[in-house]
């Protein structure tokens, strides 16, 4: 069917316009009719103007995941006073600030309209939408719990935000410091060493293994400087056109959990993640294998995803789930025991919660430590770096003064 591009005013005469699909131009009125909409003008999509479409999607605004967070809060709470979900919707798409994002919510209330449900109009919007996200609401309808997903989504999506803003708070000083070191070293092999360098020609003497190996370095960055340039800069497309690949992604995330430090804080991150999405998606009646499906969506690691589905698959076979998380190797043995005990007892869905929250108060500890377990690692590195500096630089300044001592 054609898509129809409309203008019109709602109730309390507030202008509205959207885009609606639909046989016809009449059958869309009626459309808007039936939603309170009087329609004033209805065009056909193609008789609009591409290149304004494009000047429109290059300036609008970003849809953040506060954005998606505060809608979810608010739907839950119009919902569970009882206002129908057009209205609900109507009342979002007015108060929202984000424009983009009211536009989107727009489109979503005319995809009900005409006809679709929630969960197919939501999947419209992939990027603003995740498929767990998408899913999850399909799982409310079915089962007639919208509101209490629409809170549960809103619980999960401030989890998500929280472990992102606390990674982020505890790498900025740490980036902030080895970028500074990076500058240093740059700025002192272009510019200090090279003035250094005609002081030592004027000594006519052999200089130290270290400054001469100082000089050779601060020679290579002086002469190889824009192919050490090119070269940085095409390393890191290379890297990021690797990862982008099925492949280069999971091999990376594999690698990502060994690293030091970091990769301990990524696991336990990731497992929180998938223990409060699985037992969000068991509390809203989801079954175990379609709830593992959907929370392998979630994990934002291919490897543990891959791992969540060789349980998902183990599970279709007839295995248990503590037997199958005991052959993915991802979780400790106090998980695997809480698991059991939530199997035998038939509240997975509630000791999951717990695996969840032990998970998150480890990443809270981790990532308050993190700062204190680099600083003594830069530290030592800065040493180094200091004392390869004044080994060779200063050292023949050293010895030229005690060769003069000597001969006064």
């Amino acid at each position: 069917m054609p898509f129809f591009t409309y203008k019109g005013r709602d109730k309390q005469g507030a202008l509205v316009q959207g885009v609606l699909e639909s046989p016809d131009s009449s059958t869309l009125a009626s459309q808007l009719f039936g939603l309170n909409i009087t329609p004033i003008e209805i065009l056909a999509k193609e008789s609009i103007s591409s290149s304004k479409n494009i000047s429109i999607q290059l300036f609008e605004e970003k849809i953040e995941t506060i954005d998606v967070m505060l809608f979810s809060r608010q739907i839950y709470t119009l919902l569970k006073a009882g206002i129908p979900i057009m209205n609900a919707l109507n009342g979002l798409q007015a108060s929202t600030n984000n424009q983009t994002f009211a536009s989107v919510i727009g489109n979503i209330r005319e995809s009900l309209g005409s006809g679709r449900e929630l969960s197919s109009a939501l999947s419209q919007h992939p990027k603003v939408f995740s498929s767990f996200y998408i899913n999850m609401v399909r799982v409310g309808e079915t089962t007639g719990m919208l509101d209490t997903v629409f809170l549960r989504l809103f619980d999960h999506l401030e989890f998500e935000r929280f472990m992102h803003d606390q990674i982020k708070s505890a790498l900025r000083y740490p980036t902030f410091v080895v970028i500074a070191m990076g500058i240093a070293i740059v700025v002192v092999n272009l510019f200090v060493i090279p003035a250094f360098a005609k002081v030592f020609q004027s000594f006519g003497a052999e200089l130290p293994l270290m400054t001469r190996i100082l000089l050779a370095f601060s020679n290579f960055m002086v002469a190889a400087w824009p192919y050490l340039l090119v070269g940085i800069i095409g390393a890191v497309f290379l890297f990021r056109s690797y990862i982008a690949t099925a492949v280069g992604k999971f091999k990376w995330d594999k690698f990502k959990l060994g690293t030091p430090l970091a990769g301990k804080i990524i696991h336990k991150a990731t497992m929180s993640r998938f223990a409060r999405s699985f037992a969000l998606a068991s509390k809203s009646g989801v079954p175990i294998t379609s709830g593992l499906k959907l929370v392998a969506q979630t994990a934002d690691n291919d490897y543990i995803a891959s791992k969540i589905e060789q349980m998902r698959e183990g599970v279709e076979r007839g295995e248990s789930i503590l037997r199958t998380a005991t052959n993915s190797g991802v979780f400790n043995p106090i998980v695997l025991q809480m698991i059991a005990v939530g199997e035998e007892s038939g509240a997975l869905d509630d000791l999951m919660q717990e695996v969840a929250d032990m998970y998150q108060r480890d990443v809270e500890y981790e990532i308050k430590t993190l700062g204190a377990q680099i600083e003594p690692i830069l530290i030592v590195f800065l040493g180094v770096m200091v004392l390869i500096l004044a080994l060779g630089i200063f050292l023949p300044i050293w010895d030229l003064g005690n060769v003069a001592l000597h001969k006064g």
